[in-house]
This record gives structure tokens, C-alpha cells and sequence, in this order.
């Protein structure tokens, strides 16, 4: 891809888009952003929420990391964009769902599935970041399951590591004891298209169920 290839997109979008959806983005611009929604994903260019959930500009605030892990509270936190996503997102956009989203075929959750993401030539932040998983790595480690199923298995527990961690922002905590935010967690299957839910009392994840094409 080119920059040419970029200013051609941004002339069909032009063309195209923009213009059905101009009152839209005066409006977006004149009262500000007030999505319900706050989306948690891996930045892997495979996994889009917007296009997967089918939304227009101003439904989702969408925070895309490696692994799409919510790192614990802390005093490091005060220094990462997660978090201070997160501030914004809860306290002053009021956001009523926060949804932590994993993905088949992960890269982060590869590496360290397989314990190399410690030994990634010219790689100076991964290793700290992936580290941040490691309990979710220990989680899958002690779960009875199939060699081919490891990875499946740490890309769901990442998803819910990463639940558990958002409840360390005291902030969060009160809202979803009080009812006023839920937390939830996907996983999509790219190939497939498949997308699995959270069942948050059982801890398993279950594929939506497909509708049936209309004749």
C-alpha cells in the first residue's frame, strides 16, 4: 500500500460515504462524541470492531493494543495510554460497556504460548508487554485441554485476565457493583467469522448463534 493507495480510498470515501452520512458528522462535531461503548481489541489489522459489528462513526471508543490486554492498576499505570483510555472513557464519556475482544491466530498470545516472546530479535517493548499475560498463560498451563487447543485457550484467558484487571480501577469497580457499567468478553475467529461470548458465570465462551440467510 502506498500513500497514493490512501489518498484514493479517501476520494471514494468522498464520493461515496461521506456524503449519506455528512449530517451525521456535522453532528458528531457540533455535541461531541457519547458512545455507550468502549471497545478493548488487538491492534492485529485483521481485527476491526467497526467493520465486525457492522457500526458507523461515533458508536464505539475503541482502544487497540497488543493481545488486547487491560494491564492491572498501578502505579505504572499513571504513565500508560491504557489506562488513561480507560479514565476517559468511564469518568467522562460515561460509557455504559466495556468489551474486551481476543481474536483467533493471535500473535502476542503466540509468542508467549510458546515462551518466545522474551527472544523476538530487535524487540525492545514486547517481551515487558506480553509479560503482563503471564497469568492468563498460567491459567491455560493448568486447564486440562489438547496441544492444538493451547493457543485458543490463552487468547480466551487473556480476554478474561484482562476482565479481571479492569475491576482494579477502583473507578470501574463502583460503577459495575453499582449496576451503572457491564464488562464483557468476545473472541472472533477471522477465518470463520465466528464470534464467541463470555459467559461470565460459567467462564466459557459460546459462539453466537448464526441466523439463517433469507431465500
Amino acid at each position: 500500500m502506498s500513500i497514493q493507495s490512501l489518498i484514493d480510498g479517501y476520494q471514494r470515501f468522498r464520493k461515496t460515504r461521506f456524503p449519506t452520512a455528512q449530517n451525521l458528522y456535522r453532528e458528531l462535531e457540533d455535541r461531541g462524541q457519547a458512545p455507550q461503548t468502549m471497545f478493548i481489541a488487538c491492534c492485529d489489522s485483521r481485527v476491526d470492531p467497526a467493520t465486525i459489528f457492522d457500526t458507523g462513526p461515533g458508536e464505539f471508543f475503541v482502544l487497540r493494543n497488543v493481545a488486547n490486554i487491560v494491564p492491572p492498576n498501578s502505579p505504572m499505570a499513571k504513565h500508560q495510554a491504557m489506562s488513561a483510555a480507560l479514565e476517559f472513557a468511564v469518568l467522562h464519556l460515561d460509557v455504559r460497556h466495556i468489551v474486551v475482544m481476543g481474536h483467533a491466530q493471535c500473535g502476542g498470545a503466540k509468542a508467549l504460548c510458546e515462551g518466545t516472546h522474551e527472544h523476538i530479535p530487535n524487540a525492545e517493548f514486547i517481551a515487558s508487554w506480553m509479560n503482563l499475560a503471564l497469568p492468563a498463560r498460567n491459567r491455560m498451563l493448568l486447564q486440562p485441554h489438547a496441544p492444538e487447543e493451547s493457543l485458543r485457550l490463552l487468547e480466551y484467558c487473556i480476554v478474561q485476565l484482562s476482565l479481571e484487571n479492569l475491576l482494579t480501577y477502583d473507578w470501574i469497580r463502583e460503577r459495575f457493583e453499582a449496576g451503572k457499567i457491564e464488562l464483557h468478553g468476545m473472541h472472533f475467529g477471522i477465518a470463520t467469522g465466528e464470534l464467541a461470548v463470555l459467559d461470565t458465570k460459567t467462564g466459557q465462551f459460546h459462539p453466537v448463534p448464526q441466523e439463517t440467510p433469507t431465500p
